[in-house]
């Protein structure tokens, strides 16, 4: 099953810095893009990948240094220490959605199909897209949209769809477009509608949080001088990850203790600004146009 070009390849491989006879994790393998690549590079090592999407298991490369692992990489601590492989020498993030995710009309990702309100990574999780349109309150959405899709006009945009489901339960891609037609900025229809999504998509999946929770346990599982990489494809995503890397928290305040002195920050940005897609990259691949790497070395 085909995915998509794995996004800042050459860049990633080499700021893992991989060793022969390593252990490195990729926790975002989709169609193992990035993995075929660092097994390349690993000699004897060992490469654990995370992935919650069942789909991504089909997926899985034929290599008995791969251990694959169906389940969110905020457990990432947990399945390390259970396999036993803690210190590990690096660790990769692709984040944000896969190009098979999008392509698959009944996964509801996509403004480009009709199909249910899905928008789960996890298909035996319990909340989906359906239920954050028809049972979230008024209030709770406008909260969604502003947090998590930056929506100007979130206030208008959730009474909008308050209003439509009392007529009918709002339960398709194009119902959901059609609820929303009013809010939509003239000429950037589909730039309103891709932050909608995403504000759905990230509630439902608790993606924010799970990424806090990944590069907080990833300060623990990584050994000193290890690595971390994280591709992130909206502001909200790489604010985490550099307000973590440079401040040693998310909030992006330097934090002293009880005597002035400040806190040891587990990570060191190894460049102030991020990596970004090549001019040549963004022709093979025009979805990888958002891409942001920031590469972090354990202290």
């Amino acid at each position: 099953m085909k995915y998509h070009s794995p996004v800042l390849l050459k860049e990633c491989i080499q700021g893992l810095q991989i060793q022969e006879g390593g252990t490195y994790v990729d926790v975002t393998y989709g169609g193992g893009g990035h993995s075929a690549a660092i097994l390349e590079k690993l000699g004897n090592g060992k490469l654990y990948v995370f992935d919650q999407d069942p789909d991504a298991a089909h997926n899985e490369i034929k290599d008995e240094r791969l251990i694959f692992i169906k389940a969110n990489f905020r457990h990432l601590k947990r399945f390390m220490k259970f396999y036993n492989a803690i210190p590990v020498n690096g660790i990769l993030a692709d984040l944000g959605v896969s190009s098979h995710q999008f392509d698959v009309p009944d996964r509801g990702f996509s403004t480009r199909f009709e199909a249910p309100l899905d928008m789960r990574m996890d298909k035996s999780g319990k909340l989906s897209a359906r239920e954050v349109i028809n049972d979230y309150t008024e209030e709770n959405l406008k909260k969604v949209f502003i947090q998590y899709g930056e929506i100007h006009n979130a206030q208008k945009l959730a009474h909008a769809l308050c209003t439509a489901r009392e007529t009918e339960e709002i339960i398709t891609v194009e119902q959901l477009k059609k609820a929303s037609a009013s809010c939509l900025p003239k000429g950037k229809e589909n730039q309103y509608y891709a932050q909608m999504f995403q504000a759905i998509r990230i509630e439902v999946n608790d993606e924010l949080e799970a990424l806090k929770d990944l590069i907080s346990q990833s300060a623990e599982v990584l050994g000193k001088e290890g690595r971390l990489l994280v591709i992130s494809y909206h502001s909200l995503e790489d604010r985490i990850a550099k307000n973590f890397f440079t401040k040693g928290n998310f909030e992006g305040e330097r934090e002293k203790d009880f005597f002035g002195i400040q806190a040891d920050i587990p990570f060191k940005q190894l460049s102030k600004k991020p990596l970004v897609v090549t001019p040549e990259e963004l022709k093979i691949n025009p979805r990888s146009r958002s891409a942001k790497l920031r590469i972090a070395e354990k202290n």
